[in-house]
Parts: C-alpha cells; sequence; structure tokens
C-alpha cells in the first residue's frame, strides 16, 4: 500500500508537469485558435537559456531570471509577433505546419549549437527523500507539485479574480462583442503567449532536473500534454489540469504494474478511449466558430 501511495504521488507530480504544458496549449487555442506543436520544444529550451546564464558566471537564482525573461520575451512576444500573427491570416493548417516546421529547427539549433549530449541540471528541490507513516516520497517529487499546483492556483486568481483576467475569458469566448464592449482583445491575446511562456518556462526549471536538459525532451513533453489536453478538453483550462493529472498517474501506474515495454502505448490507448465516449474531452464543451 505504502508503495502505491509512494507511486501516486509520483504520478501527480509527473502528471502536473503534464498540466502545466497542456494549459498552455489551451490557453492558446482559446485566445488565437492557435495549436502549437512545437510547445515541447519550447519546455526544453528554457532550460538551456539557464545553463547558458549559468556558464556565463551568474549564480542559479539569477539564471532562473534570465532563463524566466528569455522566456516569456522569445517564446512569446517573439513567437506571436513573428510566426503567428503572419501565419494566422492563412488559416490554422498553415500555422499548425509552420510551428511543426520551428519545433524541428529549435531541436537542431540546440542539437547542433550546444550540446548532443544531456547536461546536468540543478534542481530547486533538496536530493532527499520524506519519510513518513512508511512512506519514502522524493522532496523533488513533493516541490514540483507544490510548485505547479501554487502556478495553476496563481493562474486561476489571475483569469477569475482580475479585471485583466475577465477580459482575457472575454477576448476568448467572443472577442467581437469583447471588442465592442471596449476590451483590448489583441492585447489579451497577447498576454496568453506571454503567460504561456512563464509556464515553459516553470515547467523547464522543475523537469529539467529529473530527465536532465537534452534537445530531446520535447518530443515526449510535447506529445504528453497534447494527449493531456485533448482528454480533458481542448478548449477547457480545467480539462487540461485533469487531463495532465490523469494521464501522470496512469503512466506511473502502467510502468510500475504491467510493463516499462508499453508505457509509451497506454496513454494513446487512454485517448482513444477517451475520445470515442467523450468527442470533446472529459470536461470540454462542444464550441461553435465563425468560419
Amino acid at each position: 500500500m505504502a508503495n502505491f501511495v509512494a507511486l501516486l504521488i509520483a504520478g501527480l507530480a509527473t502528471g502536473a508537469l503534464y498540466a502545466l504544458v497542456a494549459v498552455g496549449f489551451t490557453l492558446l487555442w482559446q485566445t488565437s485558435q492557435t495549436i502549437n506543436f512545437a510547445q515541447g520544444e519550447f519546455v526544453m529550451l528554457p532550460a538551456f537559456f539557464m545553463l547558458a546564464a549559468m556558464h556565463a558566471g551568474l549564480p542559479f537564482w539569477a539564471a532562473i531570471l534570465v532563463g524566466l525573461a528569455l522566456s516569456v520575451a522569445i517564446l512569446g512576444f517573439a513567437f506571436k509577433r513573428l510566426l503567428v500573427d503572419p501565419m494566422l491570416r492563412h488559416g490554422v493548417l498553415p500555422l499548425a505546419i509552420a510551428t511543426m516546421a520551428l519545433s524541428t529547427f529549435l531541436k537542431e539549433s540546440v542539437k547542433t549549437f550546444y550540446s548532443a549530449e544531456a547536461s546536468p541540471f540543478p534542481s530547486i528541490a533538496p536530493d532527499a527523500y520524506l519519510h513518513l507513516f512508511g512512506l519514502s516520497v522524493s522532496w523533488q517529487n513533493i516541490v514540483v507539485l507544490g510548485v505547479a499546483i501554487a502556478a495553476v492556483v496563481a493562474l486561476q486568481f489571475l483569469l477569475q479574480r482580475t479585471r485583466t483576467g475577465r477580459q482575457m475569458q472575454a477576448a476568448a469566448q467572443n472577442p467581437t462583442v469583447a471588442r465592442i464592449l471596449g476590451v483590448p482583445v489583441e492585447r489579451m491575446i497577447l498576454y496568453t503567449f506571454l503567460i504561456n511562456g512563464a509556464l515553459v518556462a516553470l515547467a523547464s526549471l522543475l523537469i529539467s532536473p529529473i530527465y536532465l536538459a537534452k534537445f530531446s525532451n520535447g518530443d515526449t513533453l510535447g506529445l504528453a500534454a497534447f494527449i493531456a489536453a485533448i482528454v480533458g478538453g481542448f478548449n477547457q483550462i480545467r480539462g487540461a489540469i485533469v487531463g495532465g493529472l490523469l494521464l501522470g498517474i496512469v503512466d506511473n501506474l502502467s510502468a510500475a504494474y504491467i510493463s516499462t515495454q508499453y508505457r509509451g502505448a497506454i496513454p494513446l490507448c487512454l485517448l482513444i478511449v477517451i475520445i470515442l465516449f467523450r468527442p470533446n474531452g472529459l470536461l470540454g464543451r462542444a464550441e461553435e466558430r465563425t468560419v
């Protein structure tokens, strides 16, 4: 039983990381109909921003701030202005293809200019275990789960309790009416891209000590987060959170009790089952958009 609870906590920690990245998928889709297939590489890249800052002589905490600032500026602002805005005029499909190309470009750039080898990454959590009531739980998992929960709560507070958050929701739900009511829709859309840049930087900070910093990290994480967003409901932030946590738990328990060999297939099976019975995802809702 103690082993099961420890696996459950580890699964929740993994799922919390998936949820952070999946929320970014959902935010971008809600506000601008953008499906960012480079989202996994967006999580991979901030770790290298931070490593480069540390190699330049900055302490770890300062490198974190540099990585966060660069992520918001490049993966948020520049991504929207230089890629999304020009390509979205041609439709969702050309934009999706462009983000696929961006994914390959970022991955190969890191591989070529930094290193093809995995690099160790410092952790914000102590390398120790918490022993409580017969359980041995890694502090890494506890910190990951706590920070991810805090980030999601802060995001929910922003969206539900602040004027800016309500304007962002209005811009996502009906941009035409929002403009009539005086909501600066374009600015609200930009805010979602900036928030996504911050979320991927946070996810990179939490996941890189576990999986090391390597150019291929985005492949697995991006796919898992995309599946989590679909399972939970692509147009609901709560759905992305539930989908991420569920996927993390299923992934961890299946590796422990079924087989590590089929670990990658389990999330896909879960996706197929959910889509068959709930095409909009667990918490998703049917939506109509003006074409």
